[in-house]
């Protein structure tokens, strides 16, 4: 038979759900600043994209690294891009409504795995640790049975050490997942309603496409540098104009 009281069964329980505790709180402390973030960019970013006066002057809006940014910058990369029959690769060889439709959903689902990324961790230490401490809280009672069967003595001092170690580990065990699980409630609630506003918006960017015909201008910028040569071309001219009037006073 195996020798249960040589093999620290219950040390290794307390290791294993100190570990659980520290990377559990570890995650609720990065993955709550992560999302209050997220919340705090997208609105931010938000209230620029509507201040806009067009669509135009929303392509030219700076980053502020939010989903709702790569979000619009995913949207306005198709409607500066060719036309399906126009592209160069499978990438692009879309209608510009379905790769637009396409790319939006491909960015809130790239922003869904990335607040996403570690609640599984969450999850797995909620459903698993209480188990890992009634492990430990099994392994204490066999060794308290066998310290009986070994002194053949049924009092409390020969088995309150044992058993205590045994309780001590179920107690550890809850009290590890239960923040887990709590914690891993509230981010999946974050998540869903981060996840809501982004489609949201989604939805309306691809509404504000859908009325400029899924094209983005791009001459405004082209326009106003042309305006400037047309400014300094014309200076040009009124300054040979008055040249030429001065010169011809000067002979007369």
């Amino acid at each position: 038979m195996i020798n249960t009281a040589s093999i620290p069964a219950v040390g290794i329980t307390f290791w294993i759900l100190a570990t659980f505790s520290a990377v559990t709180w570890a995650l609720i402390i990065v993955k709550t600043f992560q999302q209050l973030r997220a919340v705090r960019r997208n609105d931010a970013f938000a209230r620029q994209f509507w201040s806009a006066p067009n669509l135009q002057a929303a392509s030219e809006l700076e980053s502020n690294h939010s989903g709702a940014a790569r979000l619009a910058a995913a949207g306005f990369d198709v409607l500066r891009g060719p036309a399906g029959g126009e592209a160069s690769d499978l990438d692009h060889a879309w209608d510009r409504h379905d790769l637009l439709e396409r790319n939006l959903r491909q960015g809130i689902q790239r922003e869904r795995r990335r607040l996403e990324a570690g609640l599984a961790v969450l999850a797995t230490v909620g459903s698993t640790a209480p188990f890992v401490g009634l492990f430990g809280t099994v392994w204490g009672i066999m060794n308290a049975m066998r310290r009986i069967g070994t002194l053949g003595n049924v009092s409390i001092d020969a088995v309150a050490g044992p058993i205590g170690e045994a309780l001590v580990a179920t107690a550890l065990g809850i009290g590890v997942a239960v923040p887990a699980v709590l914690a891993y409630n509230f981010l999946l609630r974050r998540l869903k309603v981060t996840t809501a506003q982004l489609e949201d918006f989604a939805h309306d960017f691809f509404n504000l496409a859908q009325r400029a015909t899924y094209r983005l201008p791009l001459a405004s910028r082209a326009t106003g540098r042309r305006d400037q040569r047309g400014e300094e071309v014309r200076g040009v001219e009124f300054e040979l104009i008055q040249s030429s009037a001065v010169a011809g006073s000067a002979n007369s």
